[in-house]
């Protein structure tokens, strides 16, 4: 029977497929999201969203303009506030206050924009609102911040030959890496990269993908990741969740599901909306 105030599909059209429930927690779970729904005064973004992350784990999120990804990820980083539902990380309630509180508990996010100061040098935005001053003057110890933006680029394996010049004058897959790094730099175990190889060559692209996929090897940080090309899902991800219409209607292991079913459950959604409109 179809949900009470859902259409019924028309002939020859495919039902829309059901929401995700929530699965049971495991001791893996760093992050768990149950029954998120947000609105914006008519509008719903979120109806009832269930998600969960394992640890090490890199999850793509998938949807169309206005599914909810965004909403999503700005309420797990504290942006936002949910109307409805719980979160949980590691184990234990969470509710951030804000985007430092988030931060503080080990949630940390890389929007599309990188928040990057241009004029800076790399070193100085790896450590943007974490200078290293010296005591007890309040002058900052760029020497102990080159060393260690130097150290933690080369952990993961960033190559950027000279750290002491301005972002502005690096690539674009240069410019994501440095946001990656800085949020890993922050001890965050879990992160969320918003659309992180948006409007990204195949060559940058490759590189945050290749970056991504040492992050993961080292176990040290579970990530989610809004993407909108599929291929670079399978080539990235663990586990792939589709949200459409505010709530999570697909949620499998990369190996279990295929760019062919992806492609089928959006051109399914696309005929719905069509005929939705034309009455």
């Amino acid at each position: 029977m179809a949900a009470e105030g859902a259409q019924a599909p028309q002939p020859g059209q495919a039902p829309p497929p059901e929401p995700v429930v929530p699965v049971a927690s495991a001791p893996d779970d760093v992050l768990r999201v149950e029954h998120i729904a947000k609105r914006f005064g008519p509008v719903t973004a979120l109806r009832d969203v269930n998600l969960h992350l394992r640890k090490g784990e890199v999850l793509g999120l998938l949807g169309d303009n206005g599914a909810g990804k965004s909403t999503l990820i700005k309420i797990i980083s504290g942006f936002q506030k949910q109307d409805a539902g719980r979160m949980f990380v590691r184990g234990q309630p969470y509710e951030p206050k804000s985007v430092d509180d988030a931060r503080a508990k080990g949630v940390d996010t890389v929007y599309q924009d990188l928040a990057l100061i241009d004029e800076l040098s790399v070193y100085h935005n790896l450590f943007l609102r974490r200078e290293r001053v010296l005591r007890p003057l309040p002058l900052l110890n760029n020497r102990e911040m080159k060393r260690e933006a130097r150290r933690a680029l080369d952990e993961i394996g960033i190559n950027i030959p000279r750290i002491d010049v301005s972002v502005a004058r690096l690539s674009g897959g240069q410019r994501q890496a440095i946001a990656v790094a800085r949020t890993v730099n922050s001890d965050a175990d879990i992160i969320l990269l918003d659309e992180p190889l948006a409007a990204m060559g195949a060559k940058e692209g490759a590189q945050i993908l290749d970056l991504v996929a040492r992050l993961k090897a080292e176990g040290r940080v579970s990530i989610i990741m809004i993407l909108h090309n599929y291929v670079q899902v399978f080539q990235a991800c663990d586990r792939v969740s589709m949200i459409q219409d505010g709530t999570i209607v697909l949620d499998k292991p990369t190996a279990e599901t295929s760019v062919e079913e992806l492609t089928k459950i959006v051109v399914d959604e696309y005929r719905r909306a069509r005929l939705a409109a034309q009455g």
